[in-house]
C-alpha cells in the first residue's frame, strides 16, 4: 500500500493496555492509527481525521459505545467510514444493540494479532471513497490527479517526481491543516525510512518552483500547510 493511500483507523477503548495492544499491531501493518480513550475524544479526532474504520468498544464509562456510535454516524464526512464494534465474548445482546445502532460489525475480545489484521483487511475492502476524492484534488488553481501523478494547472501538464507529488498531495488533501514535519516524514517517507533533516525543505521548494505558486506555507518550528 502506497503511504499517500494508506488507510486511517481510529482505536476506541477506556482500557489503555488494550488501545497499544492494538496500535502496535495495525501500526506494523502499515495503518495509520489514532487513539482515544472515551466517547468525546473519539468524536473529536474522527472529526478531524475522518479515518476510514474506527473500532469502538462496547463498554466505557459516561459516554458509552453505543451512544459514541450514534453520534459518529452524524457527523459530516463519515458516511462511508465503517464502524466496528469490540465486545466481550458471549455478549450476544450487546452484538446486536451495536448493529442496531448502525456499526457495520463486531469484533469479540480477546482477540488474536493475525485474526485482528485479517478481520480489519476484510473490512477495509468494503469501504468506498468517493469518486472525485479517489481519483482527483480540485483546487482553484490546479488539480492534482492521483491516478496519473499529474498536475494540471491552467490546462498545463506539470509532472512532478513521485515524493515531490506526494508531498503535494498529503498537504492539499487539507487545505490550511497544518501538518507537522513528523506527519510528512511518516506519510511521504514512512517511518522505516531514514532521510534528512533538511529533506522536507529542499521537496517544497522544487515544488513551488515548477508551480511558479507559492501556496505551500511554512509554519516556523512546526510544519507546513497548503494555503486555500
Amino acid at each position: 500500500m502506497t503511504q499517500q493511500t494508506r488507510h486511517k483507523i481510529l482505536l476506541v477503548d477506556d482500557e489503555k493496555d488494550i488501545l497499544e495492544f492494538l496500535s502496535y499491531n495495525l501500526r506494523k501493518e502499515g495503518y495509520e492509527v489514532f487513539t482515544a480513550r472515551n466517547g468525546a475524544t473519539a468524536l473529536k479526532l474522527a472529526a478531524d481525521e475522518i479515518p476510514q474504520l474506527i473500532i469502538l468498544d462496547m463498554m466505557m464509562p459516561e459516554m458509552d459505545g453505543i451512544e459514541t456510535c450514534t453520534e459518529l454516524k452524524s457527523l459530516p464526512g463519515l458516511e462511508n467510514t465503517i464502524i466496528v464494534f469490540l465486545t466481550a465474548r458471549g455478549e450476544d445482546y450487546s452484538q446486536i444493540a451495536g448493529l442496531d445502532a448502525g456499526a457495520d460489525d463486531y469484533i469479540t475480545k480477546p482477540v488474536k494479532p493475525r485474526v485482528l489484521i485479517s478481520r480489519i483487511k476484510a473490512l477495509l475492502r468494503r469501504y468506498k471513497q468517493p469518486e472525485a476524492e479517489q481519483n482527483q484534488i480540485v483546487l482553484k488553481d490546479f488539480i492534482i490527479d492521483k491516478e496519473r501523478y499529474l498536475v494540471i494547472r491552467n490546462d498545463e501538464t506539470i509532472i512532478l517526481p513521485r515524493k515531490e507529488f506526494e508531498l503535494l498531495q498529503l498537504l492539499a488533501s487539507k487545505p490550511d491543516k497544518v501538518f507537522t514535519r513528523e506527519e510528512i516524514f511518516s506519510n511521504v517517507w514512512g517511518n522505516d525510512v531514514i532521510v534528512g533533516d533538511r529533506t522536507i525543505d529542499v521537496h517544497v521548494r522544487k515544488i513551488r518552483e515548477k508551480l511558479g505558486l507559492d501556496v505551500i506555507k511554512t509554519i516556523k518550528g512546526v510544519g507546513y500547510k497548503f494555503e486555500s
